[in-house]
């Protein structure tokens, strides 16, 4: 007796339609730089959409054209610690402390050699004095023994000093030399960036690749101060006040406080042509 059997004919496997294929490429983490949504007859562009980061940077020059580091300095050396010490602390205190800090110790020589116990009692006010003072001290040596007392011009170099990470590189070689390797990325520009939906990561390192995959390099260093201004000043983190914010208009952020009107994300008419 003969049994046959049936195999399952093989169905061809689906193909991506273009549309998929399309949102596919303009992924990044689930996030679509090319994002729009239609509201009315209006076009509203959200996420990295040039259209919208044009937009976020005029706004940012109408309202802080004149934006600048807040560290009161007379040299990189100086803006170098001021940015240690500015750590989990406000620039108001950090120069209300330097103020003395820098007539007693004008020097990098004078820091890398200083009493530890004496240094930390200077800068207690700034918080985390022990480990600041650790961090000063050995940035301090590490120029005047390795940079001949001169504070690196590049990021490689900046950041075999201890205690510097890429925050406080970026300050410096932004502010104090004018060159731009990267996004300064505090507390308010993470806040910021995350509000602004021109990123949506949570690591300070990943904030600032997305910020410089879609800020314009010449802006980098401008930017970073802007954004830290308006953090500062209107997008604070409680209670933001929107009232005052001149980027409400394309502001979509679950933690606005007011809207002028119900199509909010979208953008003046002369950026959509």
């Amino acid at each position: 007796m003969l049994f046959w059997r049936v195999m399952p004919s093989k169905k061809p496997p689906k193909k991506n339609s273009a549309r998929k294929k399309k949102a596919l490429r303009s992924s990044n983490d689930g996030q679509s730089p090319w994002k729009t949504r239609k509201i009315g007859k209006k076009e509203c562009v959200l996420g990295t959409d040039p259209r919208r980061v044009i937009a976020i940077l005029s706004s940012l020059d109408e309202a802080y054209p004149n934006a600048t580091c807040e560290l009161e300095h007379a040299n990189p050396f100086q803006l170098l610690v001021s940015t240690i010490l500015s750590a989990q602390c406000t620039d108001v205190r950090v120069n209300q402390v330097t103020e003395s800090l820098y007539k007693k110790y004008p020097k990098p020589e004078a820091f890398a050699y200083a009493t530890p116990s004496e240094l930390e009692q200077e800068i207690r006010p700034t918080g985390f004095f022990r480990n600041k003072t650790k961090s000063v001290m050995g940035a301090s040596k590490a120029i005047v023994e390795e940079f001949g007392g001169q504070v690196p011009r590049t990021m490689e170099e900046i950041l075999t000093l201890p205690g510097v990470a890429r925050k406080t590189a970026n300050v410096v070689l932004g502010t104090a030399y004018g060159i731009a390797v990267g996004v300064v990325v505090d507390t308010h520009v993470i806040r910021l960036s995350r509000r602004l939906d021109l990123s949506r990561r949570g690591e300070p390192p990943k904030i600032e690749q997305d910020l410089m995959a879609v800020i314009p390099q010449s802006k980098w260093i401008e930017f970073s101060h802007q954004l830290i201004w308006h953090g500062r000043r209107v997008c604070v983190a409680r209670k933001p006040r929107c009232v005052d914010c001149n980027l409400e208009p394309v502001c979509y952020s679950v933690d606005k406080t007011m809207s002028t009107h119900p199509d909010s994300p979208c953008l003046p008419e002369s950026y959509l042509k």
